[in-house]
């Protein structure tokens, strides 16, 4: 099994979505959440609170590869500063605990989760929630887009468990244990 952790990088809004990959493509979810910081308060805390946030939750499911959504230009420039800041923390996370890192654009993800890469935020969300067996669509959009990311991953990315060999993933899990011991 691969445990992936999928963010939908923002400042206001940090969709966080952890997902277990098994063989056969079938998904399951481990923890959703939206981390938030607020408006009012200054650029430095807001971005440390996500980071604090985002360290303690790596740490808590030790994830096999962080899936992040590539910063694409939009015309609002502080919307875009916000998501590249955040997705710098997280681009740091991983290599602080020396964990696979892959980015996808929207279009990639839309298209391995519904298949089309058009496809609109209502049916990424509806199956997202079919994926992983869910009764609704998890609230707010971020939170539904980082488990898209994730299952992004899990579908289409080389770093899952079933692309390493068995001496390849005893390695991988000895460095992380090391990592994370070291690390503290």
């Amino acid at each position: 099994m691969t445990k992936i952790l999928g963010i939908d990088p923002g400042l206001t809004r940090c969709g966080i979505g952890v997902i277990e990959l098994s063989k056969g493509r079938k998904v399951s979810l481990v923890d959703v959440r939206v981390l938030v910081s607020p408006k009012d308060e200054p650029l430095d805390a807001r971005i440390g609170s996500i980071g604090k946030e985002l360290d303690l939750l790596i740490k808590k499911h030790r994830p096999d590869v962080v899936a992040i959504e590539r910063v694409f230009s939009q015309q609002n420039l502080s919307s875009v500063m916000g998501t590249a800041q955040i997705s710098g923390v997280a681009i740091f996370l991983a290599n602080k605990y020396s964990i696979p890192l892959a980015m996808h654009t929207p279009t990639e993800v839309k298209a391995a989760v519904t298949g089309s890469g058009r496809a609109g935020k209502a049916q990424v969300g509806q199956m997202v929630a079919q994926l992983l067996g869910l009764k609704e669509v998890p609230k707010p959009a971020d939170a539904a887009d980082a488990l898209a990311i994730a299952i992004c991953q899990g579908f289409r990315g080389a770093n899952t468990s079933e692309s390493y060999t068995k001496a390849q993933l005893k390695w991988i899990e000895a460095t992380k244990s090391a990592s994370f011991k070291s690390k503290r």
